[in-house]
């Protein structure tokens, strides 16, 4: 009936807060992803997609294909001042490497 939000853990850098930012993005749609690299810069690594926490992984869908996996308590994840869209970043369990993944949201109301 009501519509209470959670309120967020205060110590940024605890499990408590990752896991409550990966259930906030859980379902967002994404309109583009990018993955930041500090010798290429920025660039789209995909188009469309979902943003998904599923048994403690939380995962990039774009295409039916897995583009970033990463645990849950493991990663840092925190959206934009304009909130169009999330950062994240941690070690990818597809690569073995840590990633920085730019999400952008589809457009959506609360």
């Amino acid at each position: 009936m009501f519509g209470f939000k959670k309120k967020p853990p205060k110590n940024t850098d605890s499990p408590e807060f990752r896991r409550y930012m990966c259930e906030k993005l859980d379902g967002r749609a994404l309109k583009y992803i990018l993955e930041r690299d500090p010798e290429k810069g920025d660039h789209v690594i995909g188009k469309g997609g979902v943003l998904s926490l599923y048994e403690g992984d939380f995962t990039v869908v774009c295409g039916g294909k897995a583009l970033f996996v990463c645990k849950a308590e493991e990663l840092q994840a925190w959206e934009f001042m304009s909130l169009d869209g999330a950062t994240l970043t941690g070690i990818d369990k597809v690569t073995g490497k840590e990633r920085t993944i730019l999400a952008y949201y589809t457009y959506y109301r609360e």
